[in-house]
């Protein structure tokens, strides 16, 4: 929700904003795929002022669980501090990859995330993986031209692959693939 500089938002614009949080996490929960106007309609509120608030899905999607993606950042400080950025950034993924497994709803976040784009105003997951991939630059690990929106994009796919024990391993082939993509080739960089 866009105000302007230096006031808060009205009581009223705060209130439909949390109500509109709670309803998205029930509907969410029941149907991940649930429409928008399923979600105005929970908490009481017309489709405009649902937009005024979330401009879209993806915007819905990183607020409701911005306490997961907010993790994430999180864990790619930590990773960086203890690894090398190369390493550090396959921990990132695998880290995702069981925090998706699992049934947490920063996959769906993450997916949403990736398809937001750039912007003035990062999705906490996009800024962690441009931080993983900052460090790999500087490192010279990772090729120049990697962009976290992009590559977070092609890494959900690690997210949507089945649940059962035989694809654990073909995951692990998937992200092998992508880190081998973004590994730095000396003979490529400037």
């Amino acid at each position: 929700m866009t105000q302007p500089t230096g006031r808060a938002p009205r009581s009223d614009a705060r209130e439909n904003r949390a109500r509109i949080l709670t309803a998205a996490r029930a509907v969410l929960a029941g149907d991940p795929s649930a429409p928008l106007q399923s979600v105005a309609r929970a908490a009481g509120v017309g489709q405009g002022t649902m937009y005024r608030h979330f401009p879209g899905r993806e915007a819905l999607l990183v607020a409701v669980h911005q306490e997961e993606l907010n993790a994430l950042t999180d864990k790619a400080v930590v990773l960086l501090a203890t690894y090398e950025p190369l390493e550090a950034l396959r921990l990132w993924f695998e880290h995702l990859i069981g925090h998706g497994r699992s049934g947490h709803g920063a996959a769906v976040a993450v997916e949403a995330a990736a398809h937001a784009g750039g912007g003035r105003d990062r999705p906490p997951a996009v800024a962690a993986l441009d931080l993983l991939l900052k460090a790999g630059k500087g490192a010279r690990q990772v090729r120049s031209d990697a962009e976290a929106e992009d590559v977070l994009l092609l890494g959900t796919c690690l997210l949507r692959a089945e649940n059962r024990p035989a694809w654990r391993e073909r995951r692990l082939r998937m992200l092998t693939v992508i880190i081998d993509g973004l590994r730095a080739d000396p003979t490529r960089e400037r």
